[in-house]
């Protein structure tokens, strides 16, 4: 992070001048469903692009500790010619520019404040501060009798603060701002200045009959005034965003809504190309508009769904393949763990993956970079699978904002609360591949961005889950549960990468470093050994990071520390590597029956183990053979011995 690190001293030496927004007037309680609450700000200038700032709302109740509940992105917008920004739901007239879900706004008592900071800063619940990123706040309530910590909080910012009442409950009051900076409660002006001055706006609406389209699709666009125009308004329409250009689209993008009406559509075809370009949003904005009108709902945001995605040559987790992906491992990597046991085991795995100078780290924000890719779904290269809802999701759908609803984001299997692991500044930038942190195995702090133990989620499923333990945590209802051995092998990684983490039986819940429960994680382990979509994993985080999770490309070594072998000399002879050379070929693997053995040239021996070691048959034969002693589904062991040679395979029953 050495350039970033430059940057960053400059800008803590550097003076940072902010324009002055404030709240101007808010509404937080409407009478009947209480659906029209909303805030509206108030720039010192007209049409101020509002770019790094963010509106954040705390709730002051006891339950609610004075944390955020909510953040509100204000990057692409701006003020119109009056200097506003009105935000609600669709259901506030007039139109907001800022639309937002219905009833989001709590009643109090609360505080909104405005800070030149990103909506990611309160990705958390984040307790309200004071520093100098706080442009302006406001503590309002509805005849509540407690929000007062609030108070000793903003104090800072202003020492004679107080609690705004806006009336007691289904009011029809709002809080609005005088120009001495003072407050009066009284009846909402939405999208007006509270004096009553400045220009009357002729607000121009974007809709669309969907927020998706696919490749080749033709669909229209609609404008609408708020009143009928009285000469023909012209105005221009642009959709670039990112990799999204005018290539990707054609169509009339000059508008005009004649005099004497209000509205006017056009039609616009999406381009099926051939280019595998991902999906990605267009932004619809409206460029041109005279000074007398706004756009209510500019920046308006389109899915367009690329038809050109790749299916993998593997399945997913919960169509597992086997043996198709094979590890990347260099020749040798795990040859020091032979003729060791217990700790010296331990000691031995933790020096290949925690070695200095050559394992690295990456920053919390590369981890999305990386999840595209390790956590890909096989199914389709636009998406990325998710871990315990066990479905693919599109990789735009990443949460930017402080919604989490139908959005993916990266969960700790290790959560940070349990093993004293945070963020520092620099791991806001995602700098790539080649900019990374030496890293050891004291180096506690990085397995806040270790992507053996991070994967793709589900925002609900991510908060749902929180820090709980696994066995205490089991996943949502109704799906197969295939993350299991997943998430257990990425816990006994970080028990023996870093130093300061162990995993123990039951839930030591209040110990910082220790994760549960090791019997729960066995039993995962076990029934759920690693797929193709697992070692495809280990292969795309070794490129990032120069180390693997030994647990997927060795997976019995797991009974050599917690299992049955605890105490047992490791050979790699003994392992279950799926790279052993033999003639002797096993298939269908996985299957729901039998199995054939084909490639028998001599007296060959198969014994074949459960997974915990059970000896279930042992058998000579000579040639080709048809297996099936009716087993239930589960992984098996087969050894096979011929001319003085030995392997082990993994047979796989579902």
């Amino acid at each position: 992070m050495k350039s970033q690190f430059l940057f960053g001293l400059f800008l803590l030496i550097s003076p940072i001048v902010f324009s002055q927004i404030v709240i101007n007037e808010l509404d937080c309680d409407t009478p009947g469903v209480d659906d029209k609450e909303f805030v509206e700000l108030l720039s010192d200038t007209a049409n101020f692009p509002l770019d790094g700032y963010v509106v954040v709302f705390f709730n002051g109740s006891a339950s609610g500790a004075n944390q955020s509940y909510l953040a509100l992105d204000l990057d692409g917008y701006e003020t119109d010619i009056n200097g506003l920004l009105l935000i609600g739901s669709t259901t506030v007239t007039p139109f907001p520019q800022y639309v937002i879900a219905p009833n989001l706004i709590q009643n109090g008592a609360d505080a909104v404040a405005i800070y030149k900071a990103d909506d990611l800063d309160f990705e958390e619940p984040t307790t309200a501060y004071v520093d100098d990123t706080l442009v302006d706040v406001l503590l309002y309530q509805t005849t509540d009798t407690d929000g007062t910590g609030l108070i000793p909080i903003f104090s800072a910012f202003n020492p004679s603060i107080q609690i705004i009442n806006e009336g007691s409950g289904n009011n029809t009051n709002s809080i609005q701002r005088n120009t001495d900076g003072s407050y009066t409660v009284k009846t909402p002006t939405p999208r007006q200045l509270n004096d009553g001055s400045g220009i009357v706006l002729n607000g121009i609406l974007i809709t669309l009959s969907q927020i998706s389209y696919n490749e080749g699709d033709t669909f229209d666009i609609v404008f609408t005034s708020e009143q009928s125009v009285t000469s023909d308004l012209n105005f221009t329409i642009v959709f670039n965003n990112g990799t999204f250009n005018n290539a990707d689209y054609t169509g009339n993008t000059a508008i005009t809504i004649p005099n004497g009406t209000n509205t006017t559509s056009t039609n616009i075809t999406l381009v099926d190309d051939s280019f595998d370009e991902g999906d990605e949003e267009m932004i619809i904005k409206l460029s041109g508009l005279p000074t007398t009108f706004n756009s209510l709902n500019n920046n308006l945001r389109i899915r367009v769904v690329d038809d050109d995605f790749q299916i993998a040559a593997f399945g997913t987790p919960i169509n597992p393949t086997y043996g198709i992906v094979i590890s990347t491992q260099p020749i040798g990597y795990y040859d020091s763990l032979d003729n060791k046991s217990d700790a010296a085991l331990k000691q031995a795995i933790q020096n290949i993956i925690a070695e200095e100078g050559v394992v690295r780290t990456q920053t919390y924000a590369d981890i999305v970079d990386i999840l595209k890719e390790a956590d890909q779904n096989p199914a389709n290269s636009n998406q990325v699978w998710l871990v315990y809802k066990e479905i693919g999701r599109a990789k735009l759908d990443y949460q930017f904002t402080s919604s989490n609803i139908d959005k993916w984001n990266r969960e700790h299997t290790f959560p940070r609360s349990r093993g004293g692991f945070n963020s520092i500044d620099l791991d806001d930038i995602a700098d790539g591949k080649e900019v990374y942190w030496n890293t050891t195995a004291d180096s506690l702090r990085h397995g806040n961005s270790d992507a053996h133990a991070l994967r793709a989620v589900d925002g609900p499923e991510n908060s749902s889950r929180g820090n709980q333990f696994y066995g205490e945590y089991t996943g949502p209802s109704g799906t197969l549960g295939k993350f299991k051995g997943d998430v257990a092998r990425s816990i006994f990684y970080m028990a023996v990468r870093y130093n300061g983490l162990d995993v123990v039986n039951g839930y030591p819940d209040g110990l910082t470093g220790q994760f549960g429960d090791l019997a729960t994680l066995l039993e995962w382990h076990r029934n759920d050994p690693p797929d193709d979509y697992e070692m495809n994993r280990n292969n795309v985080v070794y490129t990032w990071q120069y180390n693997r999770n030994p647990f997927i490309d060795e997976p019995d070594l797991v009974e050599f520390l917690w299992g049955i072998h605890v105490g047992d000399i490791w050979s790699a002879s003994l392992g279950l590597s799926d790279n052993y050379e033999t003639q002797i070929k096993i298939f269908p693997n996985p299957t729901q029956d039998g199995f054939y053995l084909k490639g028998i040239q001599n007296e060959t021996v198969l014994d074949l183990f459960s997974i915990d070691g059970r000896k279930i048959k042992s058998f000579k034969v000579d040639q080709d053979i048809y297996v099936n002693y009716n087993l239930s589904a589960g992984m098996y062991l087969l050894k096979i011995t011929s001319d003085r040679q030995s392997s082990l395979k993994k047979i796989i029953i579902k």
